[in-house]
């Protein structure tokens, strides 16, 4: 939905007769939020909160997000090292990266895990669909482009998850339900219907089948190619 371009039926046929196979495909699942979540989410939530000595992070208003904005870029760093195309961000570049975004970050929307030294563990940013204000504002932010951008984002029921991660240490300890309850919850008290979950390696069958358990359907394919110069 966002920074995912797509393409015509007719183009992945013609990069093939090209000599391109298929490297590497990410999945995009839709999933209805749900009324409720498993009793087992909130029970391994506080058990691994506790067990870890960790504390979700309240953020009210962007004044107390923009500190964590940095550290958290931080983290993506230590956690995204083996996904496809993915290079470290320079310090410099995470700034840029923070303001280019903020404008349209909800604090409300952004879910932390910090220890007890105040450092993120891990967290999920997501967002209302903007995708019908893009369309509107036909590529162009000003003088009134933004301004559909953000009348998109405050009428949609959809939910667009952007981006998450926790610490490669903590990986499967449940901290992604402790994040799914606080971020379910806030979901359905701003009236959203259904969520979009970005994108997810096809591979990555810890986060398909914990999106699958809950509901979720493929419904959008990215997919890479590759070719050899031999």
């Amino acid at each position: 939905m966002i920074a995912t371009p797509t393409n015509p039926d007719w183009l992945p046929a013609l990069v093939e007769a090209c000599g391109y196979a298929p490297f590497e495909d990410m999945l995009s699942y839709r999933m209805d939020i749900p009324r409720e979540l498993p009793p087992s989410y909130a029970l391994i939530a506080d058990r691994c909160l506790h067990l870890y000595g960790l504390h979700r992070v309240p953020l009210r208003t962007k004044r107390e997000l923009k500190p964590w904005i940095v550290p958290v870029l931080r983290l993506v760093n230590a956690t995204y090292g083996d996904l496809l195309g993915f290079a470290p961000m320079s310090e410099a570049e995470m700034r840029a990266l923070a303001a280019k975004y903020m404008f349209i970050l909800d604090p409300q929307l952004v879910r932390l895990i910090a220890d007890a030294s105040n450092e993120p563990v891990a967290f999920v940013i997501a967002s209302p669909d903007m995708s019908e204000g893009f369309v509107r504002a036909n590529g162009r932010l000003f003088p009134f482009g933004f301004l559909h951008i953000l009348r998109a984002m405050k009428r949609s029921k959809q939910l667009d998850l952007l981006l998450g991660a926790v610490r490669p240490d903590l990986q499967g300890k449940g901290l992604t339900a402790a994040l799914a309850i606080s971020l379910f919850d806030t979901a359905r008290e701003r009236g959203f219907t259904h969520l979009d979950s970005h994108l997810v390696m096809q591979r990555n069958t810890r986060m398909r089948d914990e999106l699958e358990r809950l509901g979720a359907v493929v419904w959008k394919r990215y997919r890479v190619y590759q070719r050899s110069l031999s």
